[in-house]
């Protein structure tokens, strides 16, 4: 198992890793303490690259710091715990999971989007090594903790009838989405997008055929569906109402009352853009009874996720109140109290 030292989120110097967190005059470099492990503005600042690109003005660049800083304290009450249980992610999970991440892409593209976000390979896996370590602490400590038994769905069942009757036919739908407007700005895998009308109807043609030969809906729509909203769900759209279908272009609606549920459409242009519709799931109207399995499902996944969320944020707290914990960069901010 790799020590603590190849993944920590601080960089500074170990004379600092045993800086008091009540300390109110850190070196410069310290943004917060966490039990005398010392998170740097080099952490924060790394992280505000990571997940916002494009800087907004500075007040904005303020508030996210801070909610970084936040997030990355969490992380390090989280890993000492993990570290304290003996449950630090292994370099083969690491790998694994790495793994994982890079085969959607070739050399070329996986390089792309690490330079999108100006991390290396050591980080990303340094960021992984975190993200698996606290994930089978959480996976131990809480998710193994939460029960839901038959009567619990079957209480909630009574409690929320309403929830479960509905008043028309309901349609899960998913889409693949190809519009011919250039544009740089995609949200899909592949980064990929059609300029103009010949390079979407090739496109739509090209993501048809694979359909037809099996490749799964939902990654296709992960990896080229130029629909900012839905792509990063598979293509998924949630339940639509049949009421709202009216609303919808006429062949838009004709294609979704009648697929057949698990079938997708051919490729409808409409609105100026092309479609391919898939119908995941379609629930008819009236209500449903505790016996069907579906609403069983949802019942339980509901219930756990509260359960989950609970507990998770109470373990949270549990953490802290063990915990010394300093946030400088807080503490710089706030009027009337730096330098006290």
């Amino acid at each position: 198992m790799p020590s603590r030292s190849t993944f920590v989120v601080s960089g500074v110097l170990a004379a600092f890793l045993v800086l008091p967190a009540c300390n109110k005059t850190p070196p410069a470099s310290v943004a917060a303490a966490v039990n005398g492990h010392a998170i740097t503005y080099a952490d924060v600042d790394r992280q505000l690259k990571w997940q916002f690109p494009k800087q907004p003005d500075a007040d904005q660049v303020q508030i996210q710091k801070l909610a970084l800083l936040h997030a990355l304290i969490d992380e390090e009450l989280l890993l000492q715990r993990a570290e304290k249980l003996g449950l630090i992610a292994t370099e083969a999970e690491v790998d694994t999971k790495f793994n994982e991440i890079r085969a959607p892409y070739t050399q070329e593209e996986f390089q792309k989007q690490l330079n999108d976000r100006a991390m290396t390979v050591d980080e990303l896996k340094g960021k992984l090594r975190r993200d698996l370590s606290t994930e089978k602490l959480l996976n131990k400590e809480v998710l193994s903790r939460i029960n839901i038994t038959d009567k619990d769905v079957s209480d909630f069942y009574n409690a929320n009838k309403a929830l479960f009757n509905f008043p028309e036919n309901n349609y899960r739908i998913a889409q693949i989405m190809v519009s011919p407007q250039p544009s740089t700005d995609v949200k899909n895998l592949k980064h990929d997008k059609a300029q103009n009308e010949d390079q979407a109807k090739k496109k739509i043609q090209m993501l048809e055929a694979r359909l037809k030969q099996g490749d799964d809906f939902a990654m296709l729509a992960q990896s080229f569906s130029e629909d900012s909203e839905t792509a990063p769900n598979g293509g998924d759209m949630g339940f639509v109402g049949e009421s709202a279908l009216e609303k919808a272009d006429p062949e838009i609606r004709k294609q979704i009352l009648t697929l057949p549920p698990g079938q997708f459409s051919a490729p409808t242009h409409a609105g100026g853009v092309w479609h391919i519709l898939k119908v995941i799931q379609h629930e008819a109207a009236g209500q449903r009874d505790l016996n069907d399995p579906r609403v069983q499902q949802s019942i339980r996944e509901a219930l756990r996720t509260r359960k989950e969320q609970l507990l998770r944020g109470a373990y949270m707290e549990a953490c802290r109140n063990d915990a010394q914990v300093a946030n400088y960069l807080a503490i710089k901010l706030a009027p009337g109290f730096e330098g006290k």
